[in-house]
């Protein structure tokens, strides 16, 4: 179950004063220890003081090195695993603005070289047109929609920069569903297919859909994206969960690389992208 903040803050005091706690029984100095986990003894100050968050495999090593019983290993292995789990409301972001969510994706994705998105309800933000995104958006605003919606597409429009930058690489893996769901105009979806399939000419850029003929042996439950091999970030219809558990990440990446090997690539995803923009465009008539 999703973790309450005040929670997992207090998870993660626990974590760095038990670490502390051990190493200090143990007799060994901060450096020492740093000498034999193969980090830098800044690094062990900042875990020990709750500065910095640790791995789980962070956390491993240090028990490895300072030879924590089985029973004590597990117990502060299960506190880490609980520590590296952040969890946002939609509620909370709508509270302060969906601006500030926009800002925050930007930063993520500014600070990643290699981003894969799993879709299979709707296409990302960074693949959005304006009306799309406006259509996309307004439904989950409280207060004032109109001032908000109109900030919060901007800032995704402004996000798009990214995908020009070459020494980034993307991949969107979206269902068949997610493509042809309406959420707006039909339109404003040609005009999102056109968009999309122009996308998958960039160089950085592949785009892959998964047919909805395709026999797949996986259920695409959540949307996710992994952000190089550092985390991975999954929503659901209540908010957003990080994880940061090695375990988690490899787990993400091996179910992107099952769902990619039945999704149709390059120019076949251009093509489907452009015939589905076409049949959206005769429903006008």
């Amino acid at each position: 179950m999703p973790i309450e903040p005040e929670t997992q803050a207090q998870e993660r005091r626990d974590l760095a004063g038990a670490l502390k706690s051990l190493r200090r029984a143990s007799g060994l100095s901060g450096e020492r220890l740093a000498l034999r986990c193969n980090m830098s003894q800044t690094k062990i100050s900042r875990i020990e003081t709750g500065r910095a968050l640790p791995t789980v495999i962070d956390v491993e090593r240090i028990l490895k090195a300072l030879d924590v019983p089985g029973e004590v290993a597990d117990e502060i292995l299960r506190l880490a695993r609980r520590a590296n789990v952040d969890y946002a409301s939609w509620r909370a972001y709508a509270r302060v603005g969906l601006y500030h969510k926009q800002a925050e994706l930007k930063a993520l994705e500014s600070s990643s070289r290699v981003m894969r998105h799993f879709l299979p309800a709707i296409p990302t933000g960074l693949l959005h047109v304006k009306d799309y995104a406006i259509a996309t958006l307004t439904p989950t605003v409280e207060g004032d929609p109109a001032r908000d919606v109109a900030r919060a597409v901007n800032a995704r429009m402004e996000r798009q920069k990214v995908l020009d930058d070459t020494s980034r690489s993307f991949s969107f893996l979206m269902t068949e569903q997610a493509v042809r769901w309406r959420r707006a105009a039909p339109e404003v979806m040609a005009a999102q297919c056109a968009h999309m399939a122009k996308v998958n000419g960039k160089p950085n850029v592949q785009l892959g859909i998964i047919p909805q003929t395709a026999e797949v042996p996986g259920i695409p439950m959540n949307i996710f994206v992994v952000y190089d091999d550092r985390l991975v970030t999954v929503e659901l219809f209540s908010g957003e969960v990080v994880l940061r558990d090695p375990r988690d990440i490899t787990q993400h990446l091996n179910l992107f690389d099952l769902f990619w090997t039945h999704a149709l690539t390059g120019d076949a995803a251009t093509a489907f992208l452009t015939e589905t923009a076409e049949g959206f465009m005769r429903q006008r008539n």
